[in-house]
């Protein structure tokens, strides 16, 4: 085997040997305090909005029961939770997620508390595209006990998929400012705030939340 060879064969292998000691293995959700509370009905709290969209709140509110109930828990309807803080003088997100558990428990009569966050919402203009973006992150906590029994995040942008070719600077840069305005006239975040909810609160491995008990597939994960 000429020297060549016997070096390509070398930086090959040290590549692939480098490759593999830089792998990380897909991490797992540890789910036991989950497998010992196997909540039944949750409670779904206002998000805190953390960015400047005054919408990013009621949309992504909107659209988190539905994922809940498909994976088979009993979701406390959003109107009777938004009118009953709304009675007794609660409206802002943070001001009702700062409830306690006990009090929440007290009140709706719910195993589980979710509490969530909004990072990113809108639409977000760059050199040479623009995309609506929607980044949200939750937690699901026991009322009895205050364990943390989940917890995770996601986000979705309107540009998945896309391949743009061809077109030059220019075409990129007129692509971009078309895309920002029909984003923002069509309100292009309520929907990606659909995909965000389903990707942060859909059952199933590997860090889903667990399936609840009127889902067939309860007791499988």
């Amino acid at each position: 085997m000429s020297r060549f060879l016997s070096f390509r064969l070398w930086f090959a292998l040290s590549v692939f040997t480098l490759l593999a000691a830089c792998a990380q293995p897909v991490k797992h959700a540890d789910y036991t305090a989950f497998k010992n509370s196997r909540p039944h009905s949750i409670l779904v709290l206002p998000p805190e909005n953390e960015t400047t969209d005054v919408q990013a709140t009621n949309s992504m509110l909107s659209q988190m029961t539905m994922p809940l109930a498909e994976a088979g828990y009993y979701v406390v309807p959003v109107a009777v939770m938004d009118e009953t803080f709304r009675q007794n003088g609660l409206t802002v997100a943070a001001d009702i997620q700062a409830t306690s558990p006990a009090k929440l428990r007290e009140i709706f009569g719910a195993d589980a508390v979710l509490y969530s966050k909004i990072s990113q919402f809108g639409t977000v203009y760059r050199v040479l595209d623009s995309a609506t973006v929607v980044t949200a992150s939750a937690k699901l906590v026991d009322l009895k006990t205050g364990d943390v029994l989940w917890q995770g995040s996601a986000s979705a942008n309107s540009n998945e998929g896309n391949n743009y070719s061809g077109g030059g600077l220019i075409g990129m840069l007129v692509i971009a400012a078309v895309k920002q305005i029909a984003n923002s006239v069509a309100d292009k975040s309520h929907d990606i705030a659909g995909v965000t909810s389903y990707r942060l609160l859909h059952a199933g491995p590997p860090n889903g939340l667990l399936y609840g008990p009127r889902s067939p597939k309860s007791g499988t994960d």
